[in-house]
């Protein structure tokens, strides 16, 4: 059983009495095996185990964690444990209570916002400061919804010591807009989730656990706390690192661990200090560093590796590249298998150099983090088709298809979508073949000139512009056609989305309906605009032959897709498995290139840790923007502590493209790695 492998520390810590425990888990102590062996304890207990609620931040995670869990009990009974983040917990629990839930990815929300931003002018406000653009409002008000629970945005905005008091009321309209055709269109957006199941949770009594476990307690934000407080359960388990804590960007706040004793009444602190993965020398290394940030609670990393072990080695450049070529070099001659092997770095921009340098010596490697599998534009159109069949009131999917529409933007594909809405009383489907009589699907809006608040009066055009270019009769009286700003390329495209509707609503397996998506005539022309973008060379001719290798790698992207699909019963649940956890998949072999962010978690024998400059890192110019240098030494540590066997730490003193001179980075000096 999992409990007999257990040192004293991690022994004490699973066995625990019912209540609030807390778990500060050190790098490489064991946390994940804790864990598991707390569930198998329960379990052992007596406790049922629909009544055991793991959160963790990544599904993956959990997966992993159950896996190890069904080693010792059988499977059916593993299977009934509530698992996963708290984004795929609560979806699935919202489901199960009955509520309607379509869920958008923040990608798809912003273009609904950006929809409304657009209607609203700022020149009329004479003012200074320039107000935020819609993707950098959307991620600004994400953050407050991740950081405070009584705040109006305004007075969140204005207790952070913002600027834009004088844009604050047209803010507040462009949310309240937003929120609105949220709810209309029943769209749910990853913090909506963590929101509704929080408030479902005040009212339903049928949610209730023996114990909720949460893993990496030190990233959890404010809303996140939240919904852990809001769970109807018996005991808290929760197992982190305050020294690991680096997602404060994200609305994570440290206080949350550091003030676990002061929130729960007779909570219980227990520490796992032993470290199983680093040797004694980097350890030491690490804990120099991490040392200078304040300690929440006292704790003492012990070595449990014994033997000769190799120094960490800090690596000197006069140049940028220079240090890429070498570091590739260095990996190239190094014996540690390449997926052994991580360069972590704390830019993305750092990525470049060594992905290049790396490729040229023929050395393999992925990038988590760059676009996966989901993420590649022809899979999404592909994702958009189906979203469409299985919810007719899906705009921000019609909007995506309809980017590749010629003469058809953003804003006339949301008015579009919107007279197919009213013409078909909120279902685009009936929109097209039943539409309701004496409805006028473009109407004039009010306007606000204080709210920044216009809108154009649109004037009815004809349909006869399009009756020779071979319409069915019944597509051609639909009212929607009269819209003047539709040109005849983009009645083509209308037409071919609407014969894809016809013959799509009858389709129940998701594999046949991703088999009907890439045979239809519309993914048919937008594959041939996405495969003459990638064939197209810098003089602006069509090279063929990459046109047509363009084409058949979207096909086998199609292929992948259909072999995915075959695993589901429903298309909602297909659709619904991509959204929660597509971005934790990764293709690709080879040498590992992560940020810190991507790296948590993970280890590998042979650590390289690039680009350790001042302003590099620590990022000086994110620190300025609200980070902190507590936070970028918490990354530091992160980053020296996946490795296990060997670390290497670099830095350059030039950049020639740039022209820039760099000093060491201060995390050297405390690491004692320069003078």
């Amino acid at each position: 059983m999992p409990l007999s492998r257990l040192n004293t520390e991690q022994y004490k810590a699973a066995t625990a009495s019912a209540g609030a425990n807390l778990i500060v888990a050190s790098a490489g102590t064991g946390k994940t095996s804790t864990i598991v062996a707390r569930i198998a304890y329960l379990l052992n207990e007596n406790v049922k185990p629909e009544h055991i609620l793991l959160l963790t931040f990544t599904n993956k995670a959990a997966s992993e964690m159950l896996d190890r869990v069904q080693r010792y009990f059988d499977k059916s009974i593993v299977q009934k444990i509530e698992s996963g983040t708290f984004h795929a917990v609560s979806y699935r629990l919202l489901k199960k209570i009955g509520r309607n839930i379509k869920l958008k990815t923040p990608k798809d929300l912003k273009i609904l916002l950006k929809s409304i931003y657009a209607k609203r002018r700022f020149d009329h406000i004479d003012s200074p400061i320039k107000p935020y653009q819609s993707s950098y409002l959307y991620d600004i008000f994400s953050l407050y919804q991740n950081s405070s629970l009584s705040l109006s945005f305004s007075q969140w905005l204005e207790e952070d010591g913002s600027e834009h008091g004088v844009f604050f009321d047209i803010y507040e309209d462009i949310f309240e807009e937003f929120n609105g055709l949220k709810k209309e269109y029943g769209y749910v957006g990853f913090n909506d989730l963590l929101i509704k199941m929080r408030e479902a949770l005040k009212t339903n009594r049928d949610i209730r656990f023996s114990e909720v476990l949460v893993d990496e307690y030190q990233d959890t934000n404010i809303l996140q706390s939240s919904l852990i407080d809001a769970f109807d359960k018996k005991s808290l388990f929760c197992v982190g690192d305050y020294d690991q804590s680096i997602y404060a960007f994200n609305g994570a706040d440290i206080e949350i661990i550091g003030s676990f004793k002061d929130r729960y009444k007779d909570a219980n602190i227990f520490k796992l200090n032993k470290n199983y993965r680093s040797t004694s020398k980097i350890l030491s290394l690490a804990n120099r560093v991490i040392k200078n940030n304040p300690r929440l609670y006292q704790k003492e990393l012990a070595v449990t590796r014994v033997g000769k072990c190799e120094a960490p080695k800090l690596l000197v450049y006069d140049e940028l590249f220079a240090q890429y070529h070498s570091i590739s070099a260095l990996i190239k001659e190094s014996s540690t298998p390449y997926d052994e092997i991580a360069v972590i770095f704390r830019n993305n921009a750092s990525a470049d150099g060594i992905e290049a340098t790396l490729r040229e010596l023929g050395i393999s490697c992925k990038r988590k983090g760059g676009v996966s599998f989901f993420d590649s534009r022809e899979v999404k159109a592909a994702i958009d088709l189906i979203s469409v069949v299985v919810n007719p009131k899906d705009m921000m999917s019609f909007i995506h298809i309809f980017e590749y529409a010629k003469g058809v933007g953003t804003a006339l594909s949301k008015e579009l979508f919107e007279g197919l809405f009213k013409l078909g009383e909120s279902d685009i489907y009936r929109g097209f073949f039943h539409p309701k009589e004496d409805v006028k699907p473009f109407a004039k809006k009010v306007k606000n000139y204080q709210l920044g608040l216009f809108d154009d009066f649109v004037e009815m055009g004809s349909v006869g512009r399009f009756y020779k270019l071979g319409f069915d009769e019944q597509f051609l009286s639909n009212p929607i056609l009269k819209h003047p700003k539709i040109n005849a390329e983009g009645a083509k495209f209308i037409y071919s989305f609407y014969e894809f509707l016809k013959h799509s609503v009858r389709i129940k397996s998701p594999k046949t309906l991703v088999s009907h998506v890439l045979s239809s005539d519309i993914f048919a022309s937008i594959s041939d605009i996405l495969a003459t973008a990638r064939g197209t060379k810098k003089d602006g001719s069509v090279d063929e032959g990459l046109k047509q290798e363009a084409k058949e790698r979207i096909a086998r992207k199609g292929y992948l897709l259909k072999d995915i699909a075959k695993n589901y019963s429903s298309s909602e649940r297909f659709l619904n498995a991509i959204t929660l956890g597509g971005s934790e998949m990764s293709e690709g072999e080879g040498v590992n290139l992560l940020s810190i962010h991507a790296s948590k978690g993970l280890e590998f024998k042979e650590v390289y840790v690039i680009d350790l400059m001042d302003g590099r890192f620590p990022n000086r110019k994110l620190m300025s923007k609200g980070g902190s240098l507590e936070e970028e030494r918490r990354l530091f540590y992160v980053a020296t502590t996946r490795a296990k066997d060997k670390l290497l730490l670099s830095y350059a003193k030039y950049d020639k493209i740039k022209k820039l001179t760099y000093i060491h980075s201060p995390f050297l000096s405390e690491a004692g790695l320069v003078g």
